[in-house]
């Protein structure tokens, strides 16, 4: 079930207990609430990070989820969680980052002394929550903004070549550390990106009329499909139609799925 969290013990050789849900002190599964079918994001989890966030001496869990938010299940010691979970917020609203698929990493990164929030984003880059309240207390946080600004999305389907990258693209997921030894922090940021080649040696009319036939192909079965969504009798017809088209892509181009990661070493 999406949204739940597994810890893995260590053990004294070296090993790992088998994999288990984290519980509450009811426990129950530890797991972010949905009322209805239309939150069901906020429930599917990304990173949790176990951390003392409150500042009272226990480990506490910060969680991201698919809806780009973050929640605080609140530690009770001894590795044990309160069972609801609070959102994190900035002032009375939602702490939200510009994108989906929230990531989070709590660390002080302005050395100040009190815990910030750090995440990578779909839309890529890196955001940056910084906290107000200070050493010792319980984190008031900023709306976030950019601290590594995200990199040039290419369009769908052109070509794309490792040479052509600069920085991350986009789902970008991040570490930070002083990788240099030089008691900067620097961040890491791992991305995805589909890289595109024309294939079958064409030559580039070749490839341009290939793609600009199946652009409107595409752009066709992909209306009737989702027109057929409501309709039970017209939906297999329009999924295979455009399961057919969709497969044509191979006659012009060649797709590798991959993804990198990036060193940003801090000034």
């Amino acid at each position: 079930m999406a949204g739940l969290f597994q810890v893995l013990m260590g053990q004294k050789d070296g090993t790992f207990k088998e994999a288990a849900e984290l519980k509450g002190t009811d426990n129950e599964p530890l797991i972010i609430p949905a009322d209805d079918k239309d939150q069901i994001i906020e429930k599917i989890c990304t990173r949790p990070t176990a951390i003392d966030w409150d500042a009272d001496g226990d480990l506490d869990l910060i969680v991201g989820n698919f809806a780009g938010t973050f929640y605080l299940f609140t530690g009770e010691g001894k590795g044990r969680f309160s069972p609801k979970p609070t959102q994190i917020k900035t002032g009375s609203d939602p702490l939200r980052i510009d994108g989906a698929h929230s990531d989070p990493f709590p660390v002080d990164w302005d050395r100040d002394g009190d815990i910030d929030l750090l995440s990578g984003s779909s839309n890529g880059g890196v955001q940056w929550a910084e906290n107000k309240a200070g050493a010792g207390k319980s984190p008031e946080l900023a709306p976030f903004r950019e601290l590594i600004n995200p990199g040039k999305q290419v369009e769908y389907g052109e070509p794309l070549s490792e040479g052509d990258l600069t920085g991350p693209t986009r789902a970008t997921r991040i570490w930070v550390d002083d990788v240099n030894s030089d008691d900067k922090l620097d961040v890491l940021v791992g991305d995805s990106v589909t890289l595109v080649a024309v294939a079958n040696g064409l030559s580039k009319e070749e490839f341009q009329k290939k793609k600009k036939q199946w652009d409107a192909d595409y752009r066709k079965v992909s209306e009737a499909y989702q027109a057929a969504q409501s309709d039970a009798d017209k939906l297999p017809a329009a999924q295979e139609n455009f399961q057919k088209v969709y497969n044509q892509r191979s006659e012009f181009i060649t797709e590798t799925m991959t993804g990198f990661v990036w060193l940003y070493l801090q000034k």
